[in-house]
């Protein structure tokens, strides 16, 4: 669980740099012209890594489901706010299309691209990379919301929770 900006911004970090690699695989798959080899790829990756980001702000679904109740409620609104469909949950086909509509022109285009000699595949490959890293820094971004939002939540609760007096024995 972070409880920190420090591991806040360390668990960013970590996921970009996953992020980086996994797009560079996106781009490599792009560059075979076998049809339908650069989408499964994708999809491949994009159910490997969504739930690995998830985990690594602490809100995979089987973390929130061990929160305190009111930890949980923090983040349950956070996640609504944010309005994502990929974090605290089992990611379905839908969740998955969804995301992949929200790039869809890029990956159309890369699936086109590449099948023309040399520049095209060169094309495919930049257009793989970008959409897919745009695809899950977005993600990123609002798993970084979401825990951000309930860390100053819970800071506030913590400050304005009025304190018990000491008990005398």
């Amino acid at each position: 669980m972070i409880e920190t900006r420090q591991q806040l911004d360390e668990a960013r970090e970590a996921c970009r740099k996953m992020v980086t690699k996994r797009a560079a695989l996106s781009a490599g798959s792009s560059v075979i012209p076998l049809p339908g080899l650069d989408i499964g790829t994708d999809v491949s990756i994009l159910l490997a890594l969504l739930p690995a980001i998830n985990e690594r702000f602490g809100l995979s679904e089987q973390q929130l489901a061990q929160l305190h109740p009111n930890r949980k409620k923090y983040n349950f609104i956070a996640i609504t706010g944010v309005g994502s469909r990929l974090i605290g949950k089992t990611l379905t086909r839908e969740a998955v299309t969804h995301a992949l509509k929200r790039v869809g022109v890029r990956v159309a285009t890369k699936s086109v691209a590449r099948y023309i000699p040399f520049l095209g595949q060169a094309l495919a490959a930049g257009l793989s990379f970008s959409a897919m890293k745009m695809l899950w820094n977005s993600h990123i971004d609002n798993c970084y919301r979401v825990v951000s939002e309930v860390l100053s939540q819970t800071t506030t609760a913590d400050t304005t929770a009025p304190r018990q007096p000491p008990m005398m024995s």
